[in-house]
Protein backbone atom coordinates (compact mmCIF):
# COMPACT_ATOMS: atom_id res chain seq x y z
CA UNK A 1 0.00 0.00 0.00
CA UNK A 2 1.36 3.77 -0.95
CA UNK A 3 2.77 5.54 2.42
CA UNK A 4 -0.45 7.73 2.05
CA UNK A 5 -2.59 5.09 2.97
CA UNK A 6 -0.70 4.99 6.47
CA UNK A 7 -0.12 7.59 9.61
CA UNK A 8 2.68 7.47 11.91
CA UNK A 9 3.27 8.24 15.48
CA UNK A 10 2.00 8.38 18.68
CA UNK A 11 0.07 11.59 18.15
CA UNK A 12 -1.34 11.67 14.80
CA UNK A 13 -2.66 8.03 15.21
CA UNK A 14 -4.40 9.56 18.70
CA UNK A 15 -5.70 12.41 16.88
CA UNK A 16 -7.24 10.04 14.34
CA UNK A 17 -8.71 8.02 16.66
CA UNK A 18 -9.77 10.57 18.96
CA UNK A 19 -11.49 12.99 15.87
CA UNK A 20 -11.92 10.81 13.36
CA UNK A 21 -12.02 7.05 14.25
CA UNK A 22 -14.94 6.17 11.69
CA UNK A 23 -11.85 6.37 9.09
CA UNK A 24 -8.66 4.51 10.77
CA UNK A 25 -9.17 0.77 9.52
CA UNK A 26 -6.34 -0.97 11.55
CA UNK A 27 -4.02 0.06 14.39
CA UNK A 28 -0.30 -1.76 14.32
CA UNK A 29 1.52 -1.13 17.69
CA UNK A 30 4.78 -2.94 18.15
CA UNK A 31 5.26 -5.99 19.41
CA UNK A 32 6.49 -6.07 23.12
CA UNK A 33 6.90 -1.98 23.59
CA UNK A 34 5.84 -0.68 26.61
CA UNK A 35 5.40 2.89 26.32
CA UNK A 36 2.47 3.32 28.70
CA UNK A 37 0.55 6.02 25.71
CA UNK A 38 1.00 3.10 22.83
CA UNK A 39 -1.26 1.06 25.52
CA UNK A 40 -3.78 4.10 25.68
CA UNK A 41 -3.90 4.28 21.96
CA UNK A 42 -4.51 0.39 21.47
CA UNK A 43 -7.44 0.68 24.42
CA UNK A 44 -9.03 3.46 22.64
CA UNK A 45 -9.17 1.85 19.37
CA UNK A 46 -10.21 -1.45 20.58
CA UNK A 47 -13.25 0.88 22.37
CA UNK A 48 -14.17 1.98 19.00
CA UNK A 49 -13.70 -1.53 17.44
CA UNK A 50 -10.64 -0.95 15.67
CA UNK A 51 -9.03 -3.16 14.68
CA UNK A 52 -5.14 -3.78 16.58
CA UNK A 53 -2.19 -5.91 15.77
CA UNK A 54 0.56 -6.27 17.28
CA UNK A 55 3.44 -6.70 14.84
CA UNK A 56 7.49 -6.64 14.54
CA UNK A 57 9.46 -3.73 14.25
CA UNK A 58 10.15 -4.58 10.61
CA UNK A 59 6.05 -4.63 9.56
CA UNK A 60 6.01 -0.80 11.00
CA UNK A 61 9.13 0.38 9.07
CA UNK A 62 8.04 -1.43 5.72
CA UNK A 63 4.73 0.48 6.02
CA UNK A 64 5.80 4.12 6.82
CA UNK A 65 9.20 4.24 4.70
CA UNK A 66 11.54 6.53 6.74
CA UNK A 67 8.89 8.17 8.71
CA UNK A 68 9.71 8.01 12.21
CA UNK A 69 6.91 5.90 13.71
CA UNK A 70 7.27 5.85 17.22
CA UNK A 71 6.03 2.06 17.87
CA UNK A 72 2.83 2.69 16.04
CA UNK A 73 0.90 3.26 12.82
CA UNK A 74 -3.01 3.10 11.71
CA UNK A 75 -4.04 3.01 8.11
CA UNK A 76 -6.47 5.20 6.48
CA UNK A 77 -9.13 4.69 4.66
CA UNK A 78 -9.61 8.27 3.88
CA UNK A 79 -8.88 11.47 4.95
CA UNK A 80 -12.52 14.07 6.32
CA UNK A 81 -11.85 16.32 3.52
CA UNK A 82 -13.07 20.08 3.28
CA UNK A 83 -14.05 21.58 -0.04
CA UNK A 84 -14.84 25.24 -1.47
CA UNK A 85 -18.29 24.85 -1.02
CA UNK A 86 -17.75 24.15 3.14
CA UNK A 87 -15.97 27.56 3.35
CA UNK A 88 -19.42 29.62 3.78
CA UNK A 89 -20.59 27.62 6.42
CA UNK A 90 -17.17 27.83 8.37
CA UNK A 91 -17.19 31.23 8.15
CA UNK A 92 -20.91 31.87 8.66
CA UNK A 93 -20.32 29.64 11.71
CA UNK A 94 -17.84 31.55 13.11
CA UNK A 95 -20.45 34.42 13.89
CA UNK A 96 -17.68 37.40 12.75
CA UNK A 97 -14.42 36.13 14.43
CA UNK A 98 -13.37 33.90 11.68
CA UNK A 99 -9.51 33.27 11.58
CA UNK A 100 -8.33 31.63 8.14
CA UNK A 101 -4.62 30.61 7.01
CA UNK A 102 -4.28 30.38 3.38
CA UNK A 103 -1.09 29.22 2.48
CA UNK A 104 -0.06 30.29 -1.51
CA UNK A 105 2.00 27.40 -2.71
CA UNK A 106 3.74 25.73 0.58
CA UNK A 107 5.66 22.75 -0.79
CA UNK A 108 7.21 21.25 2.25
CA UNK A 109 5.46 18.91 4.06
CA UNK A 110 6.65 19.51 7.35
CA UNK A 111 5.85 23.63 6.94
CA UNK A 112 2.93 22.63 6.20
CA UNK A 113 1.79 20.23 9.33
CA UNK A 114 3.84 22.95 11.40
CA UNK A 115 1.68 25.17 9.96
CA UNK A 116 -1.91 23.38 10.75
CA UNK A 117 -0.40 22.84 14.24
CA UNK A 118 -0.23 26.63 14.77
CA UNK A 119 -3.70 26.90 13.24
CA UNK A 120 -5.22 24.34 15.19
CA UNK A 121 -3.32 25.63 18.40
CA UNK A 122 -4.50 29.36 17.75
CA UNK A 123 -8.48 27.95 17.11
CA UNK A 124 -8.68 28.92 13.38
CA UNK A 125 -11.66 28.10 11.20
CA UNK A 126 -10.04 26.29 8.33
CA UNK A 127 -6.79 26.48 6.47
CA UNK A 128 -7.25 27.53 2.75
CA UNK A 129 -4.55 25.79 0.25
CA UNK A 130 -4.69 25.47 -3.69
CA UNK A 131 -4.72 21.89 -5.47
CA UNK A 132 -1.83 22.99 -7.41
CA UNK A 133 1.40 24.19 -6.90
CA UNK A 134 1.26 23.48 -2.78
CA UNK A 135 1.99 19.75 -1.29
CA UNK A 136 -1.82 18.71 0.34
CA UNK A 137 -2.20 16.37 3.55
CA UNK A 138 -0.21 13.48 3.31
CA UNK A 139 1.64 10.78 5.46
CA UNK A 140 4.28 13.20 6.61
CA UNK A 141 2.24 16.32 6.95
CA UNK A 142 -0.29 14.06 9.48
CA UNK A 143 3.33 13.16 11.48
CA UNK A 144 4.80 16.62 11.70
CA UNK A 145 1.30 18.42 12.26
CA UNK A 146 0.99 16.22 15.55
CA UNK A 147 -2.91 15.72 15.18
CA UNK A 148 -3.77 18.87 14.07
CA UNK A 149 -4.42 17.82 10.96
CA UNK A 150 -7.69 15.75 11.96
CA UNK A 151 -8.76 18.74 14.30
CA UNK A 152 -8.37 21.72 11.95
CA UNK A 153 -10.44 21.96 8.53
CA UNK A 154 -8.07 22.30 5.62
CA UNK A 155 -10.27 23.42 2.42
CA UNK A 156 -8.05 22.46 -0.85
CA UNK A 157 -9.28 24.93 -3.63
CA UNK A 158 -8.94 24.74 -7.56
CA UNK A 159 -8.54 28.94 -7.96
CA UNK A 160 -6.68 30.63 -4.85
CA UNK A 161 -7.39 34.23 -6.12
CA UNK A 162 -11.46 33.29 -6.92
CA UNK A 163 -11.66 31.48 -3.32
CA UNK A 164 -10.25 34.54 -1.71
CA UNK A 165 -12.87 36.68 -3.22
CA UNK A 166 -15.40 34.58 -1.90
CA UNK A 167 -14.44 34.85 0.75
CA UNK A 168 -13.91 38.64 0.66
CA UNK A 169 -17.73 38.44 -0.37
CA UNK A 170 -18.92 37.37 2.88
CA UNK A 171 -16.78 39.56 4.84
CA UNK A 172 -13.23 38.34 5.55
CA UNK A 173 -10.39 41.22 5.36
CA UNK A 174 -7.50 39.42 3.67
CA UNK A 175 -4.02 40.27 4.78
CA UNK A 176 -0.83 39.05 3.03
CA UNK A 177 2.50 38.56 4.15
CA UNK A 178 4.81 40.61 2.44
CA UNK A 179 8.47 41.60 3.80
CA UNK A 180 8.51 44.70 2.00
CA UNK A 181 5.42 46.06 2.65
CA UNK A 182 5.20 49.40 5.04
CA UNK A 183 2.63 48.38 7.34
CA UNK A 184 3.39 46.49 10.19
CA UNK A 185 1.52 43.10 11.17
CA UNK A 186 0.83 44.97 14.86
CA UNK A 187 -0.91 47.65 13.60
CA UNK A 188 -3.92 46.50 11.18
CA UNK A 189 -7.11 44.80 13.54
CA UNK A 190 -6.85 40.94 13.45
CA UNK A 191 -10.75 40.79 15.66
CA UNK A 192 -13.20 40.37 13.07
CA UNK A 193 -13.18 38.07 10.36
CA UNK A 194 -9.77 37.80 9.03
CA UNK A 195 -7.83 35.77 6.68
CA UNK A 196 -3.96 36.08 6.94
CA UNK A 197 -2.23 35.30 3.43
CA UNK A 198 1.34 33.64 3.55
CA UNK A 199 3.06 32.59 0.45
CA UNK A 200 5.67 29.11 -0.14
CA UNK A 201 8.87 29.11 0.71
CA UNK A 202 10.52 30.10 -2.46
CA UNK A 203 8.96 32.99 -3.89
CA UNK A 204 6.45 34.14 -1.35
CA UNK A 205 2.83 35.45 -2.72
CA UNK A 206 1.82 35.22 -6.05
CA UNK A 207 1.12 38.28 -8.02
CA UNK A 208 -2.87 37.49 -8.37
CA UNK A 209 -2.75 36.19 -4.85
CA UNK A 210 -1.13 39.61 -3.79
CA UNK A 211 -3.69 41.92 -6.12
CA UNK A 212 -6.79 40.16 -4.16
CA UNK A 213 -5.29 41.27 -0.31
CA UNK A 214 -7.16 43.88 0.80
CA UNK A 215 -3.65 44.97 2.37
CA UNK A 216 -0.24 43.91 2.89
CA UNK A 217 1.63 43.70 5.92
CA UNK A 218 4.87 43.00 7.75
CA UNK A 219 6.58 41.52 10.77
CA UNK A 220 8.85 43.80 11.95
CA UNK A 221 12.39 41.93 12.26
CA UNK A 222 15.37 43.94 13.85
CA UNK A 223 17.48 41.63 13.17
CA UNK A 224 17.55 41.67 9.04
CA UNK A 225 20.57 42.75 8.15
CA UNK A 226 22.57 41.25 10.51
CA UNK A 227 22.52 37.35 8.69
CA UNK A 228 18.56 36.92 9.17
CA UNK A 229 16.82 37.77 5.86
CA UNK A 230 12.91 36.17 6.34
CA UNK A 231 11.10 34.02 8.49
CA UNK A 232 10.19 30.01 7.77
CA UNK A 233 6.36 29.87 6.50
CA UNK A 234 5.51 28.04 9.80
CA UNK A 235 7.11 30.33 12.13
CA UNK A 236 5.82 33.29 10.14
CA UNK A 237 2.26 31.72 10.37
CA UNK A 238 2.51 31.11 13.81
CA UNK A 239 3.82 34.69 14.96
CA UNK A 240 0.43 36.13 12.45
CA UNK A 241 -1.85 33.56 13.90
CA UNK A 242 -1.17 34.36 17.48
CA UNK A 243 -1.21 38.13 16.83
CA UNK A 244 -4.75 37.89 16.24
CA UNK A 245 -5.21 35.58 19.46
CA UNK A 246 -3.61 38.39 21.22
CA UNK A 247 -5.87 40.66 20.01
CA UNK A 248 -9.22 39.08 20.29
CA UNK A 249 -8.28 38.05 24.10
CA UNK A 250 -7.59 41.75 24.52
Amino acid sequence: MSQKQWIAGINAVAAAIEHDAGNVREVMIEAGAKNPRLVEIEENARRRDIDVRRVATQALDGVTGNLRHQGVVARYAAAKTFGEGDLQGLVEAAEGRALLLVLDGVQDPHNLGACLRSAAAAGATAVVIPKDKSVQVNATVRKTSAGAADTVPVVSVTNLARTMRELQKLGVWLYGLAGEADASLYSVDLRGNVGLVLGGEADGLRRLTRENCDGLVSIPMPGVGAGVESLNVSVAAGVTLFEAVRQRQS
